[in-house]
Parts: C-alpha cells; sequence; structure tokens
C-alpha cells in the first residue's frame, strides 16, 4: 500500500495509526497518540498527549490536539482526549486533554471547529457543534448536540450549552443556555427561540410554536425557575421532546439558566 506519511513527519515510536491515516509535512505524532482509518493530518499539524481519535477526522495546518492542559491544577498523571468520528479542526484550534488522572475531555462526531478556536481541559461536546472562528468553551463545559456557537464567544468554564442551542457571535456566556433558545450579548440573555436552526433540522411547525411557548414560560411570563418548570410538568404537551429536554436540562444546571 503507498506511504500516506510524508518523509518529514514526526511520528514517534508508540503511535498507533491506522494504515490508511495521512500525515503531512511536518507534522507531529506523539507517542501515546492513536488515530483511526481514513484520517488526515495536514502538514505542521500536532496531535499530542493520550489522544484516542476515531474515523476520518481531519486536522488542519496549525492545529494542536491533546497538547498539556492550561489548567494550573494539573499534577500529572495520564489525562486524555477521546475524539469521535468525522470531525474538522481547522487552522490553530486547540483542544486540550482532561486535568485529573484518568479522566478525558470528550468530542463527539460530525463537528467543525473553526480556525482559531478553543476546547478547554474536561469539557464534553456532543455532535454536529459548529463552533465558529475565535471562539473558546473553557474547562467543563458541557455542549449538546446540534449547538451553533457563533464567531468569537465565550463560554464560561462549567456552563453547559443545551441541544440546537445557538450563541450569537460576541457573546460571553456565565450562565447556561437551554434546549432549541438562541443567546445574545454579553453577558448573554436568551433572546428567542432558535428558529433557523430547528427549521433546519426538520421540526415541525407545532413544536417550533411550543418551543415558542417554553421560551414565554420561562422568560416572559415573570414566573421564577421553579414556578416555570412547575407549569411546564404540568402542560398537556409534558411528553413532547421540546418540554422533556428542557425541563431535564433545568433541573441539571448549576450555574442557572441565562
Amino acid at each position: 500500500m503507498k506511504n500516506l506519511h510524508h518523509s518529514t513527519a514526526i511520528i514517534e515510536k508508540g503511535a498507533e495509526l491506522d494504515e490508511e491515516v495521512s500525515v503531512g509535512a511536518y507534522a507531529y505524532i506523539g507517542p501515546g497518540v492513536k488515530i483511526g482509518k481514513g484520517s488526515v493530518i495536514h502538514h505542521h499539524a500536532s496531535v499530542e498527549g493520550y489522544t484516542i481519535m476515531g474515523e476520518k477526522n481531519e486536522v488542519f495546518p496549525f492545529a494542536l490536539i491533546g497538547g498539556k492542559t492550561h489548567d494550573l491544577k494539573f499534577t500529572g498523571g495520564k489525562t486524555g482526549l477521546l475524539i469521535e468520528d468525522h470531525n474538522t479542526f481547522r487552522e490553530y484550534t486547540s483542544i486540550h486533554p482532561a486535568t485529573e488522572d484518568g479522566d478525558f475531555t470528550r468530542i463527539g462526531s460530525h463537528n467543525s471547529i473553526l480556525a482559531y478556536s478553543h476546547i478547554a481541559h474536561d469539557c464534553i461536546v456532543g455532535d454536529s457543534l459548529v463552533m465558529s472562528s475565535h471562539s473558546a468553551c473553557g474547562g467543563h463545559v458541557v455542549v449538546g448536540n446540534q449547538v451553533n456557537i457563533g464567531w468569537g464567544v465565550g463560554v464560561h468554564q462549567f456552563c453547559n450549552i443545551g441541544t440546537f442551542g445557538m450563541i450569537a457571535a460576541c457573546s460571553k456566556v456565565v450562565q447556561d443556555i437551554p434546549p432549541f433558545m438562541l443567546a445574545d450579548g454579553s453577558p448573554a440573555d436568551v433572546r428567542t427561540i432558535n428558529k433557523i436552526g430547528l427549521e433546519r433540522s426538520g421540526f415541525t411547525a407545532q413544536e417550533l410554536e411550543l418551543a415558542r411557548k417554553v421560551f414565554k414560560i420561562i422568560y416572559k411570563e415573570g414566573h421564577n425557575k421553579s414556578q416555570a418548570l412547575a407549569i411546564l410538568e404540568a402542560h398537556e404537551c409534558s411528553s413532547s421532546r421540546i418540554i422533556k429536554e428542557v425541563i431535564s436540562f433545568a433541573r441539571n444546571s448549576s450555574r442557572g439558566l441565562a
């Protein structure tokens, strides 16, 4: 089979690469790295640390995947980064492993992490995230599926972003963003539902109307969190995926809802 590794690439002893992994010029692969079938590591990219990467991922030039955590509490040990399949890491992105021995930062599948963006230690990212350029998630951030993070967004440590959420460009997220909602501002406030994102994902007109009702109950009718959740739990559509997802998210929110 044709050698897919450029002669100038550095692949350390101990690294495990499927035979169909392509490694470009001057790329660096560390000794604890495992990379799955069909992945492409472009020139001058680095994959380091205890990083386990699935199939058909693409790492663009000057990205750093698996470099040592920025967390000053790090005292050593084997900390890891788990990446599933079909992810794109564009130029100068950085993804860090966990801080504590035995823990992992986790990235799902079909995510697009655009240039200069950063995902810090101990984050958990679901599937199909679009993270625009120059954005950052602090440590321990949890991002649900089908989320869109706009250009220049900063997400504070330990915040959660619910499934199908959207964060507008240049926002500063300091509290949790519920599922299906669109947040904007510094600090970010929930402004409305993520209508375009939901439509593109096949939600029905009835589901969009229900999402609007949920938004109004939580943000526009003057209820506190407990009152709003009680109303949602008693709603005639409480078994719908919209309301069930929002209730579950809110019940597990530790930083409070934006």
